[in-house]
């Protein structure tokens, strides 16, 4: 079972790309998935991609879609990064 993997589909991942037939070869014990289709069609298919559209326009689910990074860039919010600042103990607040 594959848990996870990022950049997301959403995001323009490689899973975006993948199209039924496609052979993906997964490997656990180097912790790799690999999508097997030629790099010339894989570029062709990445041009014809379209990002999807926000699910909502304002509120959390936008706040979400617009900010939150992707797993392997530490799933934060794009605007905090590298201003949190002294740690702040929890019976401090």
């Amino acid at each position: 079972m594959l848990l996870h993997a990022s950049p997301n589909a959403a995001a323009g991942g490689t899973l975006a790309l993948v199209e039924n037939g496609d052979m993906i070869e997964l490997d656990v014990a180097k912790r790799r998935l690999q999508l097997a289709v030629s790099d010339k069609l894989l570029a062709e298919r990445r041009q014809k991609w379209k990002a999807p559209k926000p699910p909502l326009e304002r509120g959390y689910w936008r706040l979400y879609f617009d900010h939150v990074l992707q797993a392997h860039e530490g799933a934060d919010l794009d605007f905090l990064v590298g201003k949190s600042g002294a740690f702040v103990p929890r019976d401090n607040h």
